[in-house]
């Protein structure tokens, strides 16, 4: 019994003593470091193999749209001028009328003024929408191939980027990548 019972005291105390022993824990691996980089959409874009045709031509429309404008506004301000000189002539009906041609063509220039707009822009995308999926398409290959958690563009307006270290622009690359898929 004495030795059942100084076996029991023992087993007590070695559970007792294992409860206070810290378990050893594994040690903490740090976290791989969060890679980074950025580019020069600018750069890239003005020296993607297409751009300059493509800015060439929205160019021309872009003129086309203003050579409209300016023709259209000429006709209104001759119109109003128009109106200034025979006002003081007409009846107030007639001078009633004349105000609602005026407006009528003053509504004409501005609805066609927002559809030259409209088309300058869809034109914009046409011609620059399948560059820049080519480029995004460039830039992803080389996030996921350099294992860059992200990729910041260093002209984007409010893109928050204010200084970095040159080692990690990758426009370069971008470019090498652009010329090769020619």
């Amino acid at each position: 019994m004495t030795r059942a019972l100084v076996t029991c005291l023992t087993l007590a105390a070695a559970v007792s003593l294992g409860a206070q022993t810290p378990t050893p824990t594994r040690p903490a691996t740090a976290p791989p470091p969060v890679k980074i980089a950025f580019v020069s959409s600018r750069t890239i874009m003005q020296q993607t193999p297409g751009y300059a045709a493509a800015d060439s031509a929205l160019n021309r429309d872009i003129q086309a749209g203003r050579d409209e404008i300016a023709r259209l506004q000429q006709q209104m301000d001759s119109a109003v001028r128009a109106f200034d000189q025979q006002s003081i002539a007409l009846s107030p009906a007639a001078k009633t009328a004349k105000q609602r041609e005026l407006q009528v063509l003053q509504d004409r220039y501005t609805q066609r003024g927002t559809e030259l707009n409209d088309r300058i822009q869809q034109r914009q995308q046409e011609l620059f929408g399948p560059l820049n999926a080519r480029i995004r398409a460039v830039i992803d290959g080389i996030r996921a191939e350099g294992n860059y958690a992200m990729i910041f563009d260093a002209d984007a307006q409010g893109g928050g980027l204010i200084s970095a270290d040159p080692s990690l622009d990758i426009t370069a690359k971008v470019l090498q990548r652009l010329q090769q898929a020619q």
